[in-house]
């Protein structure tokens, strides 16, 4: 496996153990399969990443081989043997994964803040499809999007709500908006 395949395996991996989904395939290894539809990895984590405005792309293959070093470490405290034909952090069985996570994210870890950052473009992707236009990932049918409830705009193109997000309304409507458009005549 080279260099590249290792990296964006060990990312969908930690992607995967920030915001799980379903196996792609019945030998994907970097998606645990712990849930059902699709994760981070299906939101398009890894896109994110390495979208330039990310600012992350040039710390990814650190950030993964430093990942392995920690799979490794940890598999080592607890006697766990590791498939040699995978990083280690994928080979690591899910709750293991999700033991090193905990630990590289805990308050006075030397490294926490590199690994936050890196859950939160997971989470991102996952939420708001951060990499991509709100309709494009509506129509290609965004998991994160969709588990959220987020709908499909009307015909022209703008977003309206018969019933108020809180259930309840917050503010009056201004006297000037146009109610077609939503906005100040």
């Amino acid at each position: 496996m080279d260099e590249e395949q290792t990296k964006i395996m060990t990312l969908e991996a930690f992607a995967d153990t920030i915001i799980p989904g379903e196996k792609r395939s019945p030998d994907d290894h970097a998606i645990a399969g712990v849930s059902e539809g699709g994760g981070a990895v299906a939101a398009g984590a890894l896109e994110l990443l390495h979208d330039q405005a990310a600012g992350v792309v040039a710390g990814l293959p650190y950030l993964a081989a430093s990942l392995n070093g920690h799979a490794q470490t940890h598999a080592a405290e607890r006697g766990l043997e590791l498939d040699g034909s995978l990083p280690a952090f994928v080979a690591l069985s899910y709750p293991d994964r999700v033991a090193v996570v905990e630990r590289l994210t805990t308050p006075g870890h030397p490294e926490k803040d590199g690994w936050v950052l890196l859950a939160l473009f997971s989470n991102m992707a996952f939420d708001v499809a951060a990499h991509r236009h709100t309709v494009e990932a509506l129509e290609s049918g965004h998991p994160g999007l969709l588990a959220m409830g987020f709908t499909k705009p009307d015909a022209d193109g703008l977003w309206r709500f018969a019933e108020y997000s809180y259930g309840a309304e917050l503010a009056k409507r201004h006297p000037d908006t146009d109610l077609d458009t939503g906005s100040l005549a």
